[in-house]
């Protein structure tokens, strides 16, 4: 049976090497932050940032972790279906995988298997 991506399915997306460094740079740059900047702060004060907090588990490439399709691309099917996606992530953030194909393997998006 041929399944057809939609907007708000949930897939498996497997992390490339790109990725998972994107992710861990991230995640890097907000610990070098929080090192350097002045605490105590309360929310809405002066010094405030509002910077989004990047922090999770180490990213690997092979990674398989849940994804939202968030746009599908014309003609999309289960064998050519190009998607951007919302990877859900292991920590408190998530990555946005664009133009991603269906099909095994790493930077690919998959169908969860059937229980």
């Amino acid at each position: 049976m041929t399944q057809t991506p939609t907007v708000g399915r949930i897939v498996h997306y497997s992390l490339s090497e790109q990725d998972a460094q994107a992710i861990n740079r991230r995640r890097a740059d907000f610990d070098a932050f929080q090192r350097s900047h002045a605490h105590p702060h309360e929310p809405g004060q002066p010094g405030a940032t509002g910077h989004q907090a990047h922090v999770g588990n180490t990213a690997r490439a092979g990674d398989v972790y849940p994804a939202v399709v968030v746009r599908v691309f014309a003609g999309g099917t289960e064998v050519n279906g190009v998607c951007n996606l919302q990877v859900l992530l292991d920590g408190n953030d998530t990555y946005w995988a664009t133009s991603r194909t269906w099909g095994e393997g790493e930077c690919r998006w998959s169908w969860p298997p059937r229980a």
